[in-house]
C-alpha cells in the first residue's frame, strides 16, 4: 500500500516561471543571465536607405551601458521568440515590425557584469508606426546608421547580426 506524498506549497520565479520553495527569501531567487542562462532577441530593423536602427545603453542599464544595439529584450517563459521580439519592440519604441527572417544567434559571456546569455537575432522592417523612445531610463538615444557609418561600442549581437546581413546582401 502507497500512502500520498505530502504536497510541498511552491510559488514561480517572477523572472521565469520556474517552481520555487516557500521560504527563500528575494536575496536567493535566481536570476535570469546571473543564475541561469537568459534568452534574448532582437531585430536587426533596417530602413529604405540601407541604414540600421540603433539605441543607446544608458548607465542605468542591468548591461552593456554605452553600447549601441539593435532593439530587443527577453524572452518570457512561455513566449514564443518573434512573439518576444514585437513586444518589445513595441514597448521600447512604439513601432510594428514584420519579421523578415532569422539571422544568427549570438552567446554572450559578460565576465564584467557575471552574466550569461544567448540572443536569437533576426532581420525585420517597420510596418507601423512612429519611432518613439518609450524607454528613456534604458536608452538614451535612438538613431538610424548608415552601414558603413557605425557606431565605435556596438553590442556583440548587433555586430553578429549586422555581419550576418551583409554576408546575406553581398550582391
Amino acid at each position: 500500500m502507497s500512502f500520498p506524498r505530502k504536497r510541498e506549497s511552491r510559488v514561480k520565479c517572477k523572472n521565469h516561471g520556474f517552481p520555487i520553495k516557500l521560504g527563500m527569501t528575494k536575496s536567493n531567487i535566481m536570476k535570469i543571465g546571473f543564475d541561469c542562462i537568459g534568452v534574448g532577441c532582437g531585430a536587426l530593423i533596417i530602413n529604405d536607405r540601407n541604414e540600421v536602427l540603433l539605441l543607446k545603453r544608458t548607465s542605468k542599464t542591468r548591461n552593456m551601458a554605452g553600447f549601441w544595439m539593435k532593439p530587443g529584450g527577453g524572452v518570457e517563459f512561455g513566449e514564443m521568440v518573434e512573439d518576444a521580439i514585437k513586444r518589445e519592440i513595441k514597448e521600447e519604441l512604439d513601432i510594428d515590425i514584420e519579421i523578415i527572417k532569422f539571422l544568427s544567434f549570438t552567446e554572450g559571456i559578460l565576465k564584467d557584469e557575471r552574466q550569461h546569455w544567448i540572443s536569437l537575432n533576426y532581420l525585420a522592417k517597420i510596418i507601423g508606426g512612429e519611432i518613439k523612445n518609450l524607454e528613456p531610463e534604458k536608452h538614451e538615444e535612438v538613431k538610424w546608421f548608415g552601414l558603413n557609418n557605425l557606431p565605435e561600442k556596438l553590442a556583440q549581437n548587433t555586430i553578429d547580426s549586422i555581419n550576418e546581413y551583409l554576408k546575406l546582401n553581398k550582391n
